[in-house]
């Protein structure tokens, strides 16, 4: 990285520790940003991408102490010089001779026998008196540490129950390879699969390959976060009177459900533990209720149904309703 970077970049900022953070602080802190920043947390999010790098930044900087003390010189030094044009010590202000003599004590300038302190002795490519050992300048034109290969993205198509047990898809490079790319249990519709080592070459090292996923959806079970929404019909005599039912589960089981006496259409009944389970959590399988009116009666179910509305004839369950809907 160029000095010039180094000193327009405030990396203890963009870690939100302090100049005299211990390496402890550090790593903590970097830890807990990259956590938040990090590509596969944050898909698709250009600023959040940013960040992380900035962070990344930040952290191999400040990690390593000899780096972190030659960014420190640099940022001292920048902080308060301003190089200016003009005459020999005139109106135009302090001159480059000037300002270094400032910045190493009030001495003579670089270049005449000044003493250069250790801090600045790597900066400046010398040990000892002045600008000595053949670097000259050479600190500030440092070359950057090797970089990984760049990120490379596809994307990939899977199946509803691919998504809730994972699977392993395989994806063909232009050369005829082939990538196998694990997805996990439980991956969401837009979720990205990371594959180490598939990106761009360089000279650290390989990038890695970023595989977005789409799911399918199902006729179903439709996914709600973690949790898994179903309708299931249930007679007007099981909503009224209350019944056990068997519902089906994501696992292929058939499990017994009860359905409370005087369940409406539309209330929701609640399995734990028989939703989506990931590496982290398990949601809830949410089973809502769907009252079936029967379409053909037989001339007896007629009449039951008549002696019903009957003997429940004072019962209106629009009481209240033109009362909700004053304005």
């Amino acid at each position: 990285m160029a000095s010039q970077d180094w000193i327009e970049k405030d990396f203890y900022a963009i870690l939100g520790v302090s100049k005299d953070a211990s390496d402890a602080d550090i790593k903590k802190a970097y830890r807990k940003l990259a956590r938040q920043y990090h590509p596969d947390t944050n898909s698709g999010d250009e600023k959040a991408e940013q960040r992380f790098k900035d962070i990344s930044e930040a952290n191999s900087v400040l990690s390593d102490p000899e780096e972190r003390k030659q960014y420190d010189a640099i940022r001292a030094m920048g902080s308060g010089a301003r190089f200016t044009s003009g005459g020999q010590g005139g109106a135009g202000g302090a001159g480059f001779e000037d300002i270094f003599s400032n910045l190493f004590g009030g001495g003579p300038g670089p270049g005449r026998g000044s003493q250069v302190p250790p801090e600045f002795a790597d900066l400046f490519g010398g040990s000892g008196p002045g600008f000595g050992g053949g670097g000259g300048f050479g600190g500030f034109g440092r070359q950057a540490p090797p970089q990984k290969g760049a990120d490379r993205t596809a994307s990939t198509s899977i199946s509803f129950a691919g998504s809730i047990s994972g699977t392993t898809i395989g994806l063909r490079e232009p050369n005829g390879e082939v990538i196998d790319v694990r997805i996990p249990a439980g991956i969401k519709d837009g979720q990205s699969v990371r594959v180490r080592g598939k990106g761009q070459p360089g000279a650290a090292g390989s990038g890695d390959l970023l595989v977005k996923v789409k799911v399918a959806e199902h006729p179903f079970f439709k996914r709600e976060e973690n949790n898994i929404r179903i309708h299931v019909p249930v007679s007007f005599d099981e909503a009224v009177l209350g019944a056990r039912i068997q519902v089906p589960t994501l696992d292929g089981e058939q499990v017994t459900v009860k359905v409370p006496a005087g369940s409406n259409a539309g209330r929701t009944l609640r399995l734990k533990g028989r939703g989506v389970k990931t590496s982290k959590t398990t949601g809830d399988l949410l089973i809502v209720l769907d009252v079936v009116v029967p379409q053909n009666l037989s001339p007896a179910a007629k009449q039951a149904i008549e002696d019903f509305a009957a003997a429940t004839a004072g019962e209106d369950p629009r009481t209240d309703l033109a009362a909700k809907a004053r304005l």
